[in-house]
């Protein structure tokens, strides 16, 4: 069987559809980026301090291994981030009990302060990604 490229091609309604997709998207990065500056923080620290918070297994802190695979950075560049938000006074390390060689972070109270006015101040701007978002059609999503 061979596929007809004119029945794989998207529609112009299918691009317009990503295209707003994509440009809320980088709204609501540049508000992101602008939100977290005011609360203090670097767009980077910005996410850093989300992943710890927001870990998959609920228990608000990671590993730099596991943060080099949700940010999709290389380890050395999740260790200097890392390292910087330590000292800026964001985050903690504490010894994994089971493994010398790990160290798990967490948030101090004022990385977790910052991290709340920003999240907090983002709450419209995710509501409009989330409404953007839902416009795609289940077929257009694939596009994106």
């Amino acid at each position: 069987m061979t596929l007809d490229m004119d029945q794989m091609r998207p529609s112009v309604d299918d691009v317009m559809a990503v295209a707003d997709f994509r440009a809320a998207l980088r709204r609501f990065l540049r508000q992101s980026e602008r939100i977290a500056r005011q609360s203090g923080l670097t767009p980077q620290r910005y996410s850093l301090l989300m992943m710890i918070k927001g870990a998959p297994d609920r228990k608000e802190q990671s590993t730099v291994t596991e943060l080099s695979e949700r940010l999709q950075l290389a380890q050395s560049t999740v260790t200097e981030l890392v390292r910087r938000a330590e000292e800026a006074g964001l985050i903690e390390r504490e010894q994994s009990q089971r493994d010398a060689r790990v160290a798990h972070l967490r948030l101090t109270q004022e990385g977790e302060r910052r991290l709340m006015l920003s999240f907090t101040e983002l709450a419209k701007e995710r509501d409009q990604l989330r409404d953007a978002f839902s416009q795609l059609d289940g077929g257009v999503a694939g596009y994106v």
